[in-house]
């Protein structure tokens, strides 16, 4: 199974966009108004799309719905008519503060009221249309729990400030990690990253996740170096970046 990611590479901020529609399985990562420009320094969102076909049809997958994800300019032109799983803890705020998506019985007739399907996710493989995930435990700041996600040998970790030994198993034989880089109290910084690099030994690495004091072309000058001292394969992801992999 072929596929390819399409997603942005920065915080929790910014604006969705995308420019154009192949008919090629993908994962994606979703392109953004703001890199029209082909400047890798401007980043919004982090997320991914994997995008695939098997033998039920074409399929997207998105991980990360970021807070702007209600700015469905593009969303519709790749098929993303819907949004069907959520976490626990999400679903528990939204219960508070959306409740009408929730208890749907308290809408006013004649209300244009989003129409959802909530599906809780446990920490256990799971299959979306022929696909298999696994979710990854991770911690998110101390006494946080939050998932990563593994289909095929791809891996990506979003929001991570630290990874359980029990994890670590379920990153063995990864071919491309995709691993969050920020510095903060619920991120690994670019040094700790680098650790975790270290320790999985993925075949290829791409950053996510990125502050906005990270120069692109510098780091990513510096990250290849890491090719010929140390033999690992690690570059900046960056908004509008397309990855064609085997699932």
């Amino acid at each position: 199974m072929l596929a390819k990611f399409y997603a942005p590479s920065g915080l929790s901020n910014g604006e969705l966009d995308s420019t154009r529609q192949t008919n090629k399985s993908e994962i994606i990562f979703l392109e953004l108004a703001y890199n029209r420009t082909g400047n890798k320094n401007k980043r919004l969102n982090t997320s991914i799309l994997i995008r695939y076909n098997c033998s039920g049809g074409r399929f997207n997958i998105l991980i990360d719905a970021g807070k702007y994800i209600k700015t469905l300019r593009w969303f519709p032109f790749y098929g993303l008519l819907n949004f069907q799983a959520c976490l626990p803890i999400s679903l528990q705020v939204m219960q508070k503060t959306h409740y009408y998506l929730v208890d749907t019985s308290v809408i006013i007739p004649g209300a244009a009221v989003s129409d959802l399907q909530f599906n809780i996710i446990k920490e256990e493989p799971f299959t979306v249309h022929n696909l298999q995930i696994t979710p990854l435990p991770v911690w998110h700041g101390p006494g946080y729990r939050s998932l990563g996600f593994r289909f095929g040998n791809v891996c990506y970790i979003s929001d991570a400030s630290d990874i359980p030994e029990e994890t670590y198993e379920l990153l063995t034989g990864c071919d491309l990690l995709i691993v969050t880089d920020r510095s903060s109290t619920t991120h690994f910084g670019l040094p700790r990253a680098l650790q975790e690099v270290r320790r999985i030994q993925p075949k290829r690495t791409l950053f996510t996740g990125m502050m906005h004091l990270m120069d692109h072309d510098k780091v990513n000058e510096y990250l290849g170096s890491l090719m010929e001292t140390e033999g690992l394969d690690i570059q900046l992801s960056y908004d509008g970046l397309r990855i064609p992999v085997s699932l």
